[in-house]
């Protein structure tokens, strides 16, 4: 019954968990433009991008759950070519957002047979924000290294008694009935290993068969023979295997995405072409991206709004206060310090207050969660406000994860609108 990790760590902040879990289980449950086994291999091809085995692992099991193809689990040579299409837009999303243009979305929108609508390409992209983002948080809070997905322990401290979380580290408890909400709508419930490999060998039996076991067997004896590979279903059963080991999945995640060199590189601010700068001024969430994205997939504008505003007023005083600022300052500091990175100024801001509200080397951890997690490690979480406690760094984390997500759904939702003008 324990909670998986990403649950775990926002936990610390309960107000903004139940906001989450409610956008998360309506994005990936509840009805949409996308099929719900495609919901998760875009997932999965987004927590790739970072190389971020604990958000593909747990793809990979709710899209096997929600009935989908396990040979689409060998990578992208074995999707359908609409699903694999979108793998340039994942990739610029990920690494340089400000690389995506109009003509991107009419790739998408004007491939015949495989053209995808306006409402499912919105669905698709809040997807990839929200997965891309949320890879961000897993590396920024160790939720990559738990225990329980195979990884070298968490960085998360244990909880005094047997306190949830949120009472442990609030002081304010939290109730019994929101533990259940919770426990009930994360997508991302941690599974025990015997249930795993009860559910993948049920799936396995229904859509394969006894026809199935006989090709595979075939297929394994004439693999021995020749020395190569089993083939799709040899691939598809070692994942039961691996099961008693831990929960792998993928052994190379390259396999769910195409130029992996490709990543993130420093937004030139001093440009030539200064068009290239985002001026929210021009096109903001608040009056341009919700309105559209709410018209093209109903009620997801709300929930990212509630998030985004949930994010903007968790209490911050005493991280302010270590700053020697006021709280809407010091995350309005942080905030567009991530924006700034993607290329997208206020112009009402001053951006002197930056060095002036963030230290380096909380920087350099914002800049790295923010746009290589993947390179992140425990010596830099444990280094980065030494004398802060983890709610407080959990809480940068969170402004990270929404900022990044915001920036990335700014250049999708402008490029969807260029194009419908």
């Amino acid at each position: 019954g324990r909670l998986e990790a990403v649950t775990q760590q926002m936990g610390y902040h309960p107000q903004y968990l139940d906001s989450f879990l409610k956008m998360q289980h309506y994005l990936m449950h509840m009805d949409g433009p996308l099929p719900f086994d495609c919901r998760h291999y875009i997932a999965i091809m987004a927590a790739a991008r970072h190389q971020c085995r604990y958000l593909v692992n747990l793809h990979m099991l709710q899209f096997l759950r929600a009935g989908g193809d396990p040979q689409w689990l060998r990578g992208l040579d074995f999707i359908p070519p609409k699903l694999r299409n979108l793998n340039e837009i994942n990739k610029i999303l990920a690494h340089r957002p400000w690389l995506i243009t109009k003509e991107h979305i009419e790739k998408l929108l004007k491939i015949s047979e495989w053209s995808w609508s306006l409402a499912e390409l919105v669905h698709a992209v809040v997807l990839l924000a929200h997965c891309h983002a949320l890879a961000s948080f897993v590396f920024g809070c160790g939720c990559e290294q738990d225990e329980g997905l195979g990884g070298r322990g968490s960085l998360k401290p244990s909880s005094p008694g047997n306190q949830c979380l949120c009472e442990a580290t609030t002081g304010n408890g939290c109730s019994q009935e929101l533990l259940r909400i919770n426990r009930k709508r994360s997508l991302d419930s941690c599974m025990e290993l015997d249930s795993l490999r009860e559910c993948m060998q049920r799936i396995h039996v229904e859509t394969e068969g006894r026809e199935e076991m006989r090709l595979l067997q075939q297929d394994r004896e004439e693999g021995e023979g020749q020395g190569v590979e089993v083939g799709v279903r040899g691939g598809w059963l070692s994942l039961l295997a691996d099961t008693d080991r831990e929960v792998t999945g993928a052994t190379n995640l390259e396999c769910y995405m195409q130029d992996p060199d490709f990543g993130y590189q420093d937004f030139a601010r001093h440009d030539e072409d200064q068009t290239q700068v985002f001026r929210v001024q021009d096109y903001s969430w608040e009056d341009h991206g919700f309105s559209l994205v709410n018209r093209l997939y109903s009620d997801i504008g709300h929930l990212l709004d509630e998030k985004f505003r949930m994010v903007d007023g968790l209490q911050s005083s005493a991280m302010a206060k270590r700053q020697g600022c006021e709280p809407s300052v010091f995350k309005r500091g942080i905030w567009n310090y991530i924006h700034c990175m993607f290329g997208i100024r206020y112009d009402d801001y001053d951006y002197a207050e930056v060095n002036q509200l963030l230290e380096r080397m909380l920087k350099v951890y914002i800049k790295t969660v923010t746009c290589y997690p993947e390179k992140t490690n425990s010596e830099m979480f444990d280094r980065f406000w030494k004398q802060f406690k983890h709610s407080e760094k959990v809480h940068v984390n969170l402004l990270i994860l929404e900022a990044r997500m915001q920036a990335e759904l700014l250049y999708a939702l402008q490029a969807i609108t260029q194009y419908m003008v």
